[in-house]
């Protein structure tokens, strides 16, 4: 009769963490379109505090990356790209460094990569209101509303940003 009891007691903890799970789920997907979160953090460039309130009214792309990671650097070409074509179009680009050596790890790259687009310190607070970062690269699209469309975990392709970017433009 104990054992009976204990196999009840486990499966009701097994649905219960099932459902949380499937909640949580649910509630990222629903999250798609929520606000974007607000942050403000130091330019890699000068240590400048960026506030997210500086790009209202832009779509942006926020991408999550560090210096060591291969797919975050092939991206590089790819979000340069994107910041000439939709920059004077109430687009930009706007990097999250996670490299815990410091900006000037991430200032070198930048020099080197020639970025053309913001590069921030992101802190852990940014990243947990971001919803978490499961791998990086991770970038989220959000629109001229300030609202996030899209999340992309990993290296996206350069013309499936640009139909997003067009769609969120138009």
């Amino acid at each position: 009769n104990m054992e009976y009891a204990a196999n009840r007691v486990t499966q009701g903890a097994r649905l219960f963490v099932l459902a949380a799970a499937v909640l949580l789920i649910t509630v990222s997907l629903a999250g798609a379109s929520a606000s974007m979160p607000r942050f403000s953090l130091s330019a890699v460039v000068d240590g400048k505090i960026v506030q997210s309130i500086d790009f209202k009214g832009k779509a942006l792309l926020i991408t999550f990356f560090a210096t060591w990671c291969p797919p975050c650097r092939k991206e590089i070409a790819t979000l340069k790209k994107l910041q000439n074509e939709y920059g004077s179009k109430g687009f930009s680009v706007i990097g999250l460094s996670v490299d815990e050596k410091g900006p000037k790890v991430v200032a070198k790259l930048m020099k080197q990569e020639k970025i053309n687009y913001p590069v921030l310190m992101s802190e852990r607070p940014t990243v947990k209101d971001f919803g978490g970062i499961a791998g990086i690269p991770t970038s989220f699209l959000i629109n001229k509303k300030g609202n996030v469309v899209k999340c992309y975990p990993g290296y996206v392709a350069h013309a499936l940003l640009v139909r997003d970017i067009q769609m969120i433009l138009q």
